[in-house]
């Protein structure tokens, strides 16, 4: 039987119109466009594949089901090994970690995995089956930190082995930086809520508005009987180019102006959240933050632009998300960037003075640095500017937690399973590397829990 060299598209909403909505962007596969996919897969038995993923996803094991239909059973696969498969299969990189280590993408298109992924997860949600038994539990208490990806990872994994896990939430929403960071029309909530219903099931306790560092410490939870803590606050200390005209109204980070639009639902007009409505929005910055920051400002009315100091080329924004914006309308202004955001005299952004780069030659890294062109300086229309330059941690956990040792820029310091130099204490995702992805930071909630486990078990009385 041939193999289709190309994996099937995913079924999209026109651009003009979800230019101006939040809905759902991505349709997702039908039965038959599943099926049809998951015959592409060569079920090669080294599985390369599941090297891939930062969970070990039985990745061949779960599509050779979806051949047969049994699209239940690819979801239970799934499930052993991922708490948050129908989220994975929106947002994570799989062309950067599983996809890329497909067989068949040595010739053709690998393997549509997340997009399979999305279809076991949506097709389980909708059956309305139940989620996996509530085990037994094991008599012991660990406390989670943060409801992001890698709390909410971590939960899950100690839940299914019995331990009592409660997550403290600072927000008043469960979901960390999936339901503030990434917009309704990448991630809907409801998505978000299903995957913590099911997680709640297994016996999770959740706890929103409590702030560790304040409402609580972390030696506070030991005291509380808690044997174990586990820090998954994230990163969401935005960070900004420090030039002339940053402080004027109108200039924002992409955290919180994603935040206003996604976790307060600001676009909406019952919303009792204020939110920038520019004419003319520029987004500075080129990874998936700006991409949603872009792509939220046009359906608010602007005409935005995205100026990127590098070339199209060097854009570590997914490359779906830079077509998706290209198509809704977002400009990009490559090899340049800003000197001054320019006062309009009022006190508001009225323009961005920016200047042409070019690339040098690939330093140690291997990465061409941007050098600025002399006399290349121009003026670039704008009343809105959007800085998306990454985050740090928060330092509040680090500056009210004793023993605990962390980097210059904020981040944890752990070993290979989470561990810190506090006794009892382990950490991972954003709040470790800085800002990454959200399958990174699963992973390491995974890590963290087999670890947690193995030193509740090496430390108490079963």
């Amino acid at each position: 039987m041939s193999i289709d060299p190309k994996k099937h598209d995913m079924p999209v909403r026109d651009a003009r119109t979800r230019a101006s909505d939040f809905d759902e962007v991505a349709l997702g596969y039908t039965a038959k466009l599943a099926v049809a996919e998951a015959t592409r897969c060569l079920d090669c038995k080294n599985k390369p594949c599941v090297s891939g993923c930062p969970v070990n996803i039985d990745i061949p094991d779960f599509i050779k089901q979806v051949k047969a239909g049994d699209f239940e059973g690819a979801y239970n696969t799934i499930a052993r090994s991922s708490s948050l498969p129908a989220v994975c299969g929106r947002v994570c990189p799989q062309e950067k970690q599983c996809e890329s280590k497909c067989t068949l993408g040595i010739k053709f298109e690998p393997v549509g995995i997340g997009r399979l992924e999305r279809f076991v997860a949506d097709t389980h949600m909708s059956s309305g089956k139940a989620a996996q038994a509530r085990p037994e539990p094991n008599g012991h208490k660990v406390a989670v930190v943060g409801s992001g990806p890698a709390g909410l990872t971590c939960a899950g994994d100690l839940a299914k082995k019995g331990y009592a896990v409660t997550v403290f939430e600072a927000l008043h929403t469960a979901g960390g930086v999936l339901v503030y960071g990434i917009p309704e029309f990448r991630l809907p909530k409801r998505i978000v809520a299903d995957e913590v219903r099911e997680l709640k099931e297994l016996g999770v306790d959740i706890q929103t508005n409590v702030v560790i560092g304040k409402t609580l410490t972390v030696d506070e939870l030991f005291d509380m009987g808690y044997e174990s803590v586990f820090i998954g606050s994230g990163a969401g200390l935005p960070k900004f180019m420090n030039i002339k005209g940053e402080s004027l109204n109108g200039v924002l980070s992409a955290n919180e102006f994603l935040t206003r639009v996604n976790l307060m639902k600001a676009y909406r007009p019952d919303s009792s959240t204020p939110v920038q409505r520019s004419r003319k929005t520029v987004v500075v910055g080129g990874g998936n933050v700006a991409m949603d920051a872009a792509r939220c400002a046009k359906r608010l009315g602007a005409d935005v632009t995205v100026v990127y100091r590098r070339t199209e080329n060097e854009l570590p924004a997914r490359k779906e998300e830079v077509e998706h914006a290209k198509e809704e309308g977002v400009d990009f202004m490559f090899l340049t960037n800003p000197l001054e955001i320019v006062d309009d005299g009022k006190g508001n952004v009225g323009s961005v003075k920016c200047q042409r780069m070019t690339l040098s030659a690939p330093d140690e890294s291997g990465r061409a640095r941007p050098v600025p062109l002399e006399n290349s300086e121009f003026t670039v229309d704008a009343d809105c500017v959007i800085m998306s330059l990454g985050t740090s941690p928060n330092p509040l956990i680090r500056n009210t937690t004793s023993g605990l040792d962390v980097r210059d820029r904020g981040g944890i310091i752990v070993d290979d399973n989470g561990k810190t130099s506090r006794d009892g204490v382990y950490a991972g995702g954003d709040a470790v590397t800085g800002a990454a992805t959200v399958i990174l930071a699963m992973g390491a909630g995974k890590t963290a829990a087999r670890a947690i486990d193995e030193y509740i078990g090496a430390n108490k009385d079963r």
